[in-house]
């Protein structure tokens, strides 16, 4: 081989080497990407996911607690089917274990209420006989069953409430993200992510997100208020949830589609200067079932019709 031969030959390494390079360089290989392309492809995954997320049938199982101090007033832990209907899904309660505290005892009880016309709620005592009528008594129960309807019992396909977590392409146009770094968590590489709103006066949330660095889907992503209730209207209402914010846990199915698989949280609540409470919030979805494609969606008023 000539000496030219040989030049020409090695100059054409280097040209076909730095293409690969560069064109590996301007994707995944070469360079770091930046939080808002990383969220992008989360928010891309997570908007496939909502609606792949409608095959699935699964178990809610939700513990909530509403305590004074060191008492817990009132405490219930559920299992509801989460299936998926047309706009959203919809859970049907099958187990309810709860317990309130009416004057000085604890009160058993494993229904949902039953509405009376003065307002009182009927439940059973401990050993199973009699009941007794709670009125003012059943406020905390009223607090857990709200909170438990309002963050889990929703209208998501995966049953925690979508709003919460700003993860879709829809939920991420108003925020901002800094990529943190990348760390190890739960035996995955992961991305660490920050993110509030990109209005300083929105009373929204703030937090960090953990992405998968291989797929590109969240591992665990934890919120907190962006910003305080002002000063000015805790003292004109008497109200404000110091430390509220929610954590929530994300793991594959199966066939590779992410779902939320747990929500905690909490936090205090000081309602018109003379109601403290602090309340626990632990859910976590359990033996998911994909249904087929030609399964029939539950309508929205929950009743299964022929």
């Amino acid at each position: 081989m000539t000496v030219s031969r040989t030049i020409v030959l090695g100059f054409a390494v280097v040209l076909w080497g730095g293409a690969l390079f560069a064109q590996g360089a301007g994707g995944s290989v070469g360079r770091e990407p930046t939080a808002e392309e990383i969220m992008a492809r989360v928010a891309s995954n997570q908007d496939r996911a909502e609606a792949e997320r409608g095959r699935y049938v699964y178990v809610q199982h939700a513990r909530v607690m509403s305590r004074k101090r060191k008492t817990v007033m009132c405490e219930e832990v559920t299992d509801s089917r989460v299936t998926p209907t047309a706009s959203g899904s919809h859970a049907e309660l099958l187990k309810l274990q709860g317990r309130m505290l009416v004057k000085h005892r604890y009160i058993s009880y494993d229904a949902l209420p039953a509405p009376k016309e003065d307002g009182a709620t009927a439940v059973r005592n401990e050993d199973g006989s009699g009941s007794v009528e709670v009125g003012d008594d059943s406020m905390d129960r009223g607090l857990v069953e709200q909170m438990r309807a309002d963050l889990t019992a929703n209208k998501s396909k995966d049953g925690i409430d979508p709003r919460l977590f700003p993860l879709t392409s829809g939920g991420q146009s108003e925020m901002l993200f800094q990529l943190i770094g990348r760390e190890h968590r739960d035996g995955r590489e992961v991305f660490h992510i920050a993110f509030r709103p990109k209005d300083k006066d929105e009373f929204g949330w703030k937090g960090e997100a953990y992405i998968d660095t291989t797929v590109y889907e969240p591992v665990l992503v934890s919120t907190a208020m962006a910003r305080k209730i002002p000063l000015a209207v805790r003292t004109l209402l008497g109200t404000s949830v110091p430390g509220l914010g929610f954590t929530v846990v994300y793991a594959p199915q199966g066939d590779g589609v992410w779902f939320p698989v747990s929500l905690g949280t909490e936090f205090k609540l000081h309602v018109l200067f003379f109601f403290s409470r602090e309340i626990v919030i632990d859910a976590e979805n359990r033996e998911f079932e994909k249904t087929h494609a030609s399964a029939t969606m539950v309508p929205e008023d929950g009743a299964v019709r022929p």
